[in-house]
């Protein structure tokens, strides 16, 4: 018998009771992305208060507890009653969705925060929020609990401050994983808007430490600054960044670019301070225009023009291999693709785009003949190289598979053809290949043994890295392709697990391996399918007791403890490598499922990521020697 649907059966979620019921579609998720989320969404208001020209100083700060607090020096929420609504503005603003002052351009131009559910998303979110605005002399304040007044707004005595202290506490039933805010997540965003709206002073503070650390962030270079700071530790050309600007429709771009000797591209695209990971029209119209430039430039370079085979065109990958640039646009009425604002949809603006990076670009190139010449020489090794690249990859899908029709000899795969549940062990070395491979479940586990020298993908180019036969059974294996080709759906296992011993030259192959998963595959690292095995470092054993496998020296000390009396007879086993085990005993303790240890390797900042591997991994000594001294206090020395 069906049951009975009628008006009774349709809900109709009040005030903040939406938010609540479905935190997701507002933030994004309830895991340390959406908590982090928090913070963004009340600094944007600040932000907005800069962009408007009200404030120039941020302070986020953590406290004790898992508490938050922003202030900031701008006007201050209104606490005057709204004429239609009957209750004060900031109240107005703290529990009702959709309202602010976003949606009436006499306040804000343009703003970060367009849907008006910001706040109080964070108030919705939150056991108890404080709100203390300073403005007009006086001092106000008012509390709340998941999103409800629990008072007036309060008159609390004069002031010759101005601004708004939002203060709160994440709700530990909405963030189940964790109410913890992360120090450096906050930071590297933090940075990125202070780039961003060049001359504000933006104070990251984290008041749970016995001392309070804190971090400032002003740039009055603005995106410029942002570029430099990318291109740290690099050779550049030119030495100050291209700056481009202007405004049409009230679309304010701005774009910042350079080169560098590498081979990778790293573009930042905003929109209203919103980093639009997926990009755009904006970021469109940049990338066509700077294709054409370049290729009208090189049509009239009678020498390079020359070294372009059968007079192929470049494409984008090959103007862009090496650029470091940030594009910024300040849009009145944004259309983003979803909540998160990922991708700008706004048609106009990719050709206000395009046609600005065309006029400034072509005026700064002519002027500065020598840059282009370089740049242009550049892109035609890049084409030259992606021919060659195209050619070599031919051959060798033809010589040794690197598509579903051959998989490297080498690979002792698994049965299952299930991705989900298969998992590849990339081992260095015959013997901890051989032990791997007695050891593993050969249902769901492949065994991939690595042998020799690989190559460094940070200081080579493509056709180099698809030729080069240490990282052909790695490509081969996992099945996606690489770079433009890479695709993700055509991962042959959900699980990389990078099983090197741990010592220096684990640690070199390791960082080898994520050195070409980050360059060549990064959608791996960012969706989580990459692990480093964690191998015990000493075995325990008293007698013929059970062996107890330990992985710091503060474990085996523990266990020896646990022992007591019998502590002096225990035999202490000290692991240097993988091939030392057996295959049952590298079952038991790192490749059962059941028991083992692994870490999920992530990118929490890309930018951060990008700047680590280019230091470590890169041509220029200098950087290397600096980073290295700078964080040699961190070092743990296994001698």
């Amino acid at each position: 018998m069906s049951a009975s649907y009628s008006a009774n059966n349709i809900q109709v979620l009040k005030g903040l009771e939406a938010v609540r019921k479905r935190p997701g579609m507002y933030i994004g998720s309830t895991g340390p992305d959406g908590l982090h989320h928090l913070v963004y969404e009340v600094v944007d208001n600040s932000i907005d208060e800069a962009m408007a020209g009200h404030c120039d100083r941020i302070v986020v700060a953590l406290e004790q507890n898992d508490i938050c607090r922003v202030e900031d020096n701008g006007r201050g929420i209104p606490t005057d009653i709204h004429p239609t609504e009957g209750i004060s503005a900031l109240e107005l603003v703290l529990t009702r969705l959709h309202a602010g002052g976003k949606f009436d351009k006499s306040s804000y131009k343009v703003s970060g925060g367009l849907h008006g559910v910001g706040v109080s998303c964070v108030n919705a979110l939150s056991d108890w929020l404080e709100a203390t605005v300073c403005h007009e002399g006086k001092e106000f304040h008012q509390k709340f609990e998941i999103g409800n007044a629990v008072t007036q707004v309060q008159e609390v005595g004069p002031s010759d401050k101005r601004g708004t202290t939002i203060r709160w506490k994440a709700d530990a039933t909405i963030f189940t994983e964790t109410t913890t805010y992360n120090f450096d997540v906050l930071a590297n965003r933090l940075r990125e808007l202070a780039f961003l709206n060049s001359g504000i002073t933006i104070i990251l503070r984290d008041e749970r430490l016995s001392t309070t650390k804190e971090v400032e962030f002003k740039f009055d270079g603005g995106i410029k600054h942002f570029v430099t700071y990318l291109n740290e530790g690099k050779k550049i050309i030119p030495e100050e960044p291209v700056y481009i600007t202007g405004e049409k429709d009230d679309i304010v771009s701005e774009i910042a670019l350079q080169y560098n000797d590498g081979y990778n591209e790293n573009i930042l695209s905003f929109v209203n301070d919103i980093n639009t990971r997926e990009g755009g029209t904006h970021l469109e119209g940049f990338k066509t225009s700077i294709t054409r430039v370049m290729n009208t430039f090189l049509q009239n370079n009678a020498k390079l023009q020359k070294k372009m085979e059968n007079e192929e065109k470049l494409t984008g990958e090959d103007v862009r291999a090496g650029l470091t640039a940030v594009l910024s646009v300040k849009v009145p009425e944004p259309q983003f693709e979803g909540q998160t604002k990922t991708k700008l949809g706004n048609t106009e603006v990719r050709g206000i785009v395009d046609s600005l990076v065309n006029e400034q670009l072509t005026i700064f190139f002519e002027q500065n003949p020598q840059v282009i010449e370089v740049i242009l020489e550049k892109a035609v090794a890049e084409a030259t190289a992606r021919i060659a690249a195209r050619k070599a990859k031919e051959a060798t899908r033809r010589k040794s598979g690197l598509d579903s029709f051959g998989l490297p000899g080498k690979l002792s795969d698994c049965s299952s053809k299930d991705p989900a549940e298969c998992e590849v062990y990339i081992v260095e070395g015959d013997s901890a290949g051989g032990s791997a491979k007695k050891g593993r479940d050969s249902r769901t586990q492949a065994i991939l043994p690595l042998w020799g020298k690989m190559l460094n993908v940070e200081k080579a180019r493509m056709d180099k890295v698809i030729n080069n036969d240490k990282l052909q059974p790695v490509i081969a294996s996992l099945g996606t392709g690489i770079g433009p080709d890479f695709n993700i759906e055509k991962l042959r296992y959900h699980k990389i697990i990078i099983m090197a011993d741990a010592d220096v030259d684990g640690s070199h192959i390791r960082t080898l391996l994520l050195t070409f998963f980050f360059r060549y595959m990064p959608q791996l690292i960012e969706d989580g399918y990459v692990y480093l095995a964690m191998p015990p470092l000493f075995k325990v054993q008293l007698g013929k007791q059970k062996p107890v496998y330990v992985y710091t020296e503060e474990e085996r000390e523990a266990a020896l403890q646990a022992l007591g009396e019998n502590r002096d007879k225990a035999s202490v086993q000290r692991y240097k490598g993988l091939g030392e085990m057996d295959g049952t005993q590298l079952w038991e303790t790192t490749m059962d499922p059941a028991n083992r240890k692994m870490k999920v390797v992530t990118i929490p900042d890309a930018i951060a990521a990008d700047k680590i591997f280019s230091v470590c991994m890169g041509e220029e000594v200098e950087p290397r020697r600096k980073f290295i001294e700078e964080n040699a206090v961190y070092a743990n020395l296994d001698v």
